[in-house]
């Protein structure tokens, strides 16, 4: 069985096909999916769509992207997480890719939520791009290991992989693997510790091959999980039964 560790099933071109897509995750031999924060305005709706199925849990945060949003505290979000289908801050880092100039609320924004995972007790989903310095170090200073978590969507070097894990993170590739000119990420999946992984899908976006182009959904995990095992050299068996183990280990539903 795989499990997505990151999808955004309350996304209007999801949500909207939402039967559709748990049968096809049922298909695929995909147990679990964490559907996963971006704005505290559409968190009551996250919440409501996870507690209506055992098998969907939720984060709450807000992603470094949403500029002009209400910036949740704290202690806000700690009342949040202590939601038993709430088993995670964030999305929640840094993104100098889409976003320039004083970026500093971004970096604001993310001590909050360190601050917030620690306090909870509850694990980091951290988003970085074309941000790597600033976000280790932030890390470091807020002692985000004291929470652990994962870095989502990596695509990253693997110096900044080894940087995290040495922090307690687990690394998390997505449908980006399949690409074929993702040698860099091809070659992190074959070095990456099988005990620090992750897969998912992102979904809507990046959707693996041989679905490229389309609107991703969590089913399609597999196809990220088959690659990184052929990758690897390993049974693909092998390869879920690990991720699926560590996002039970990093998550643990069962603590809530």
């Amino acid at each position: 069985m795989f499990v997505d560790s990151h999808c955004h099933l309350d996304f209007p071109d999801l949500v909207s096909r939402l039967p559709e897509l748990l049968a096809n995750m049922k298909a695929q031999a995909v147990s679990h999916a964490l559907c996963v924060s971006v704005d505290m305005a559409a968190f009551p709706a996250l919440l409501a769509l996870v507690e209506a199925h055992d098998n969907l849990y939720a984060s709450v945060g807000v992603h470094p992207d949403y500029e002009d949003t209400t910036e949740p505290s704290v202690a806000q979000l700690v009342e949040l997480a202590r939601h038993p289908k709430i088993v995670a801050i964030g999305e929640t880092g840094l993104d100098y890719f889409r976003l320039s100039g004083d970026l500093e609320w971004q970096r604001e924004r993310f001590r909050v939520q360190i601050r917030a995972a620690r306090a909870a007790g509850k694990p980091l989903i951290i988003h970085t791009r074309s941000a790597a310095a600033d976000t280790l170090r932030i890390m470091r200073e807020e002692d985000a290991g004291a929470a652990g978590g994962v870095m989502h969507c990596f695509t990253e070097t693997w110096e900044v992989a080894e940087q995290a894990m040495e922090m307690g993170f687990y690394i998390s590739l997505s449908g980006i693997v399949t690409f074929k000119n993702a040698r860099d990420l091809h070659e992190l999946a074959r070095r990456m510790p099988l005990d620090r992984l992750l897969i998912e899908t992102d979904s809507p976006f990046l959707a693996p091959a041989p679905h490229r182009g389309k609107t991703n959904e969590p089913a399609w995990v597999a196809h990220v999980g088959a690659r990184i095992a052929e990758l690897k050299g390993m049974p693909v068996e092998q390869l879920a039964q690990a991720t699926t183990e560590n996002f039970f280990k990093l998550f643990n539903p069962l603590k809530n």
